[in-house]
């Protein structure tokens, strides 16, 4: 049973072509990542999909409930920003009971449900520091704590490894699969780095000059790319991405010799 379909998806800025027929599903507890270089038009999906811009045309359709117009309150879906946001002026913990104590039904368990995140994040030494006092790795997963704390039905991740060092992406990449099979929760995934997406991903979607190239597991993709693109973009660039990462291996072994 899909968790989220998205039919016909079609937006436009100034005459220019956003997002052409974008059609997909999202089935449940799956880990689907969209893949695409900066202007291909993942970005503004994002945005459609958590409610922050409306499409010209088509509906997302989530768990049976078409939410195509619903404010982003009402759309049973979290995000995970770049940047953290988090309230530099409160401690871990209260970042992460803040959003319940504004929903009355999670409130009396706010406290409770807090610190069973936090530990299931790895951060239940750290609940009494402020961000300022953490690193990128451990802002990000106390953010990520935060969005599983309301329970949404989807997570939406919008390159959340971008600003970190390669040693903490890895460890992150490593933490977040973990946390996403035993939370069972649906995730997607807004990356432009081939290699986390193979990393992580149930599936990838291949998106390119606004439109879906090819959607399928990563064999799918590797055994047979969909078009020049998909060949170009994806395998190449992940060839290249793996190679660095070999180098990085190998320096990082030679400097602890």
């Amino acid at each position: 049973m899909e968790s989220l379909t998205v039919k016909e998806i079609n937006k436009s800025f100034d005459g220019r072509e956003a997002l052409e027929n974008i059609s997909f599903d999202v089935y449940p507890g799956e880990f689907l990542s969209i893949l695409g270089p900066s202007g291909c038009g993942k970005t503004t999906l994002l945005r459609i999909l958590i409610g922050l811009l409306s499409p010209d045309s088509g509906e997302l359709v989530l768990n049976g409930r078409n939410i195509t117009n619903a404010p982003p309150d009402k759309r049973e879906m979290g995000i995970v920003f770049q940047n953290y946001a988090l309230f530099e002026n409160m401690t871990v913990l209260k970042n992460v009971e803040y959003a319940m104590r504004l929903r009355p039904e999670l409130k009396s368990k706010s406290r409770q449900t807090a610190l069973k995140l936090l530990e299931q994040v790895g951060l239940s030494e750290h609940t009494n520091k402020y961000p300022s006092q953490l690193s990128g790795g451990q802002m990000q997963r106390v953010a990520i704590a935060r969005t599983l704390a309301l329970a949404p039905s989807i997570i939406l991740l919008d390159e959340p490894m971008s600003a970190l060092d390669v040693a903490t992406r890895l460890s992150l990449r490593a933490e977040l699969k973990r946390i996403q099979r035993e939370s069972g929760t649906t995730m997607i995934y807004i990356t432009h780095d081939q290699e986390e997406a193979f990393a992580l991903s149930d599936r990838i979607m291949v998106m390119g000059n606004a439109r879906i190239h090819q959607l399928g597991t990563p064999r799918e993709i590797l055994d047979n790319p969909a078009d020049d693109y998909v060949r170009s973009f994806v395998i190449d660039n992940l060839k290249i991405k793996i190679e660095s990462l070999m180098q990085y291996a190998y320096d990082s072994d030679n400097q602890n010799k």
